[in-house]
This record gives C-alpha cells, structure tokens and sequence, in this order.
C-alpha cells in the first residue's frame, strides 16, 4: 500500500487516541446506558473502547477496499441498457463468452442447447433471484474461494453453493438436504457437521464449505474429473457408478447423462449457466442486489458460554433478524450450554459492543424462554410410569421422542423396563410469546391441546371442544400423521386444513387434527 495511505490513517488512529485521552468530555468506559423498567435497573450497557473503535474501523476500511463492491446500479450499466430492458444474444455470442471461461479453468464448460435453456432460465424467468445471488455472492464468496484454494479446488466451483441452495444458508430441500451446501444428514455427518436440536452445522457457512470441500476432494480422487465430481455430489457416488456400468463404461459427464438420475441430467447444465451468468450478469442487464452484509464487514467471536439473541441484540444494538441472518446455523436463536466454545458471527463494529458487556450479557434476562418467530421454546421434563407390557420403543414413540435418547436420560441399556419404573421424558414445548405453556403433562411431543375461546384468545382444557394441532416432524407424511390418530382419515386431515400443501410439509409446521366423530 502506498506510503500516503500508512500516513493517513496513522494520524486519524493518532488523533482518536489524543481525542480519547485528553478531551475531558471523551467517552469513557466509565460511561454507560442504564436501562430500567419502573424504578428496577434491569442493564447497563458500556460503550466500546473509541481508541479500538478507531482499529477496527481502519482495518475495515482495508478489507473493504479489498472487496471493492460498488451497489450502484447506474454505475454497473456500463451498456446503458434502460430499466427492465432484456438483452438477446446468438448462439454465437454466448458460445464465445463461455469458451473465454472454459479457457481459464480446468472444468469443461462445454456450451449446448441443455446450458442454452439454463442460461435462457436465468437472465429472463429468474432475472430477481439471480440479482439476489449476486448480492449475497459478496457475503459469500470470498470464504469459499479462500477455502477452495487451501483444498486445491478451481476455484469456479464456488458457484456450486448457487445451484445447490441460491445461496440460502437456511435452504432445506424436500428430501432433507439442508444448508449453503446441501448437504444430507448422514453425508454431512461423516465430514464432521454436527446436528441435534439447536444447532445444525450444514448451515455454518464456514464449517459447511471446508466439508463440502473435502468431500469434493474425494470424489475427485475417485473420478479424477471435475464434471464427474458434480454429478456424484448431486446424486452420490453409486448413482454415477450404476450410470457408467450402463453407459458400457464411459467416464465423462455427458457420456453417462442419460444413464443419471433426471435431476441430475440436468444439474452439470444449470452449473456451467451460472458460471456464466455470474460472469456476464451485467451483459443482460442485471446487477447485485446489495446484500445485508458484505464479507469483509462481517467477523466471528468464540462464545464459550450460553446466550440468546435476544441478549446480544439488547447489548450489541443488532436486531434478531439480522444475527438469525449471519447465524442460521443456531436453529433455536441461542447458542447452547456446551463444553466447547462456539463461533458467533458478527458485524465487526458489534463485536467491541459485545465484549464490552459481555458478563452483563450473560446475565441478562437469562431465565426468560427466548420467543423465536413469535414463539417460545422451552425444555419440559415430565415423567412416565411403566405399566405392564409396555415396550421402551413403543414408549418412545408414542411420546415423539427417540429410543436412543429415552435409554440416554434413563440411563437404560438395551430395551429391558420394569411396571412402576419412572422414565424421564425430554421435551421442547413450544406456545405463542405471552401464553402459558400449553403442555406439562406427559404427550406426544409433536401434539398440543389448545382451545379457541369466543373471546378470540386462546385458553388450554376448559372448552368442551379441543383442537388439536400435530407439529410435523420430519420425514412426516399425511398418511403418517394419520396413523398416528384414531379415527382420522388423511381425507379428513386435509379437509381440516384446506390451504395446506400436503405434497410439501415442513419440519415445525403445525396441522389440525379435526376431532373424531
């Protein structure tokens, strides 16, 4: 860097640090924001350090100079190309476009009617969602092209995440993939993400791109071909070797496309559309929506203790919106009681705010359930008494909850109860913010008794009349959920919950159980 730049910022860190230490109206952090309710004290909120402030602020203004994102569309038009006016480009054109790309990576981005139709998708149909992916490309991108390096991936494999999830880290596909990546329960298991009732690691960008990285890595050591490698990510591995056995044992994409699975023919197509349309967006008219957040105004903390966003938003000044945004990992908005710290992704002017206050943080509102989306979750332990022939499976499932994690709280080997045993039973209740709990006594997990009043509240057990709700769990069915309910027909499910898309039920998502006649 120029040696004027050094200067510059050396005499403004210079000046805050006079500022700081000799004004006499300097804030101090001595100074604080007491907050009250009535005559209670109920926080203290401590400003950042100013000489720190001006650090951080520096050594921002490096790394965005670094990233160099320019949000102004009127800049971006480089073409002049009016507002909504779609550009139409040969064959010609685009195939040449394409081969200045495939020319610089050692993916074939081999241009035919199937990228064709893909690319058509994405500059007219998805004009607004490939606008939106170009703006959260800046939060994410620089993360994955550092990560692809360290593994010695071409670097165009970044767009992957795109055709994988658009970029959502919160994405979750109907088979049960979840995260930036996709990743499956199991696959992402083995490659060390971690999942269990309040956080899912699929959704870490930074843990889920160094997997997905390593598991590209060992497919290419298996097919030793990048088009190859994407079409096993998609399907798995087996897929592809049952599609090469069938092809008469050809190794390249395009020899076994039509022995793959349908999603996959087209997946390999829609991956090289992206490559180009991440690259030749402005050609078509369209810019980056500006993201939240960019890469370099965004840092992480180690929290080695357990905090709720609502507590970091209250001292950090962020909304819960906004850490759900950068943190979607923590499904439940808090970061759990663990032996291990966990990282807390932050704007970087928030971190100085959180360390500032970060014993009151902890302490504040700490016994309070945290609502999520309206919602409030708490852990409910009830108790069983075992009764002649019962089965611990059975027990387990008719209370929704996992035989593993019944024998853990019951310190059970096997399957072997004895009539009159207690077992403890763990739950996560979940009530409207401002409600009662609506269940503290043993259930199924996945149902809650709740009673439209006529006063338009809701009030538990003293209507004649009990609706009955099932949360939906996942892997759930229609046919499943009813099974589960005496006397009820799928048909009467769905005609208890007329604007219900049944083809595609969601994990948390509550449906009525109409009462039996």
């Amino acid at each position: 860097m120029p040696l004027g730049i050094h200067i510059k910022q050396l005499s403004v860190l210079l000046g805050f640090i006079a500022f700081s230490a000799n004004a006499s109206h300097a804030i101090s952090l001595t100074d604080s924001t007491k907050v009250t309710e009535g005559d209670t004290l109920v926080a203290e909120i401590f400003p950042d350090d100013p000489v720190l402030i001006a650090m951080d602020s520096l050594w921002a203004d490096e790394r965005l100079h670094w990233q160099n994102f320019d949000g102004d569309t009127i800049c971006q038009n480089i073409y002049n190309y009016p507002c909504g006016f779609i550009p139409e480009y040969n064959d010609s054109i685009l195939m040449s476009r394409l081969e200045v790309l495939n020319q610089a990576t050692p993916l074939d981005l081999e241009y035919n009617r199937y990228v064709k139709a893909f690319i058509a998708l994405y500059v007219d149909r998805k004009r607004e969602l490939t606008s939106r992916v170009l703006g959260l490309s800046e939060l994410y991108y620089p993360l994955f092209e550092e990560k692809l390096d360290q593994f010695d991936i071409p670097i165009e494999l970044k767009h992957l995440a795109v055709v994988e999830s658009a970029l959502n880290a919160s994405a979750r596909s109907r088979v049960g993939a979840s995260g930036l990546w996709q990743f499956m329960y199991n696959t992402g298991r083995i490659y060390g993400l971690e999942v269990d009732s309040y956080v899912d690691d699929r959704s870490d960008a930074y843990k889920s791109t160094i997997a997905a990285c390593r598991y590209m890595r060992y497919l290419y050591g298996i097919y030793g071909d990048w088009n190859m490698v994407l079409a096993a990510y998609n399907s798995g591995p087996g897929n592809v070797n049952k599609a090469i056995r069938r092809s008469g044992g050809k190794r390249d994409y395009w020899g076994i496309r039509d022995y793959l699975p349908r999603e996959t023919r087209s997946y390999v197509p829609a991956f090289i559309a992206v490559n180009y349309v991440m690259n030749y967006a402005a050609e078509h008219n369209i810019y980056p929506a500006k993201p939240e957040f960019l890469y370099a105004q965004v840092d992480t903390i180690q929290v080695c203790r357990k905090a709720t966003f609502d507590q970091i938003a209250h001292f950090t000044g962020m909304t819960v919106a906004q850490l759900e945004l950068l943190n979607p990992s923590l499904k439940r908005n808090v970061i759990p009681e663990s032996p291990r710290c966990r990282s807390l992704y932050l704007p970087v002017e928030a971190i100085g705010m959180y360390l500032a206050n970060e014993d009151s943080l902890y302490h504040y509102n700490e016994d309070a359930p945290q609502p999520v989306d309206g919602i409030v979750v708490e852990d409910v332990v009830n108790y069983y008494t075992v009764k002649r022939g019962d089965v611990l499976g059975v027990i387990a499932q008719r209370n929704g909850v996992g035989l593993s994690d019944l024998r853990a709280w019951n310190n059970i080997r096997g399957n072997t109860i004895h009539p009159g045993q207690k077992l403890e039973i763990r739950k996560t209740v979940e009530t409207k913010a401002g409600e009662e709990t609506l269940a503290e006594k043993p259930k199924p997990a996945s149902t809650k008794t709740v009673t439209a009043s006529t006063s338009g509240t809701k009030s538990v057990g003293n209507s004649p009349v009990d609706q009955k709700f099932h949360t939906v769990q996942s892997g759930d069915t229609l046919w499943d959920i009813a099974k589960m309910y005496p006397g009820i027909s799928v048909n009467d499910i769905k005609s208890a919950n007329s604007d219900l898309n049944y083809n595609r039920l969601k994990p948390g998502q509550k449906i009525k159980i109409p009462p039996t006649s």
